[in-house]
């Protein structure tokens, strides 16, 4: 395997799927970035005309891009992977700190998801949560977390791995393990 997709990927691990939080997480910055475009046509009430109208305009967009890009960043460059071999969790925390939590899927017990309330349901994000051996590891406001968890089980089901309690029929009947109860 000739292509890597991320830092610490290892020689015979092939990427399966790749996930973010929901854009939703932005939010604070975003607002943060439309009131200073606000604040910056302010002094166009002053002094009405228009070159003070376009240099407010401009300047409240510099300094809302400056104040939303810590927001977008963390966003963006917390990342999940999920590969034949792993779960990886890469979170992005302001600038300057990162932190990565990286389980053997053979140490996944149980995949859930839970939508809580009326905003997550209508602007569909959730929280998954992976009990492994060690304990939970729970990932808030993921985008679609039904088709996420239902991805996680079938790649664990492909990797040969049974979560306990996940159904394990084929064909729409639905067995549990007996052995695990």
């Amino acid at each position: 395997m000739s292509d890597k997709y991320f830092a610490d990927q290892l020689e015979n691990e092939e990427v399966l799927l790749v996930f973010r939080k929901h854009p939703m997480v932005m939010r604070r910055g975003l607002i943060i970035g439309m009131v200073c475009l606000m604040l910056g046509v302010i002094p166009s009430l002053i002094k009405p005309e228009y070159n003070v109208l376009f240099l407010g305009f401009a300047v409240g967009f510099v300094v809302g891009l400056i104040l939303y890009s810590p927001s977008w960043i963390s966003w963006f460059y917390s990342v999940f992977i999920v590969t034949d071999q792993r779960f990886i969790q890469i979170t992005q925390k302001g600038l300057f700190h990162r932190s990565v939590v990286d389980i053997g899927l053979n140490q996944i017990q149980m995949v859930n998801y839970e939508v809580a309330g009326i905003q997550a349901t209508l602007l569909g994000y959730g929280t998954i949560i992976i009990q492994t051996y060690m304990g939970d590891l729970i990932v808030h406001e993921v985008h679609h977390p039904a088709r996420t968890q239902q991805a996680l089980l079938s790649i664990l089901r492909d990797e040969g791995i049974v979560p306990v309690g996940a159904p394990v029929g084929k064909g729409g009947e639905v067995e549990y393990d007996e052995s695990t109860e």
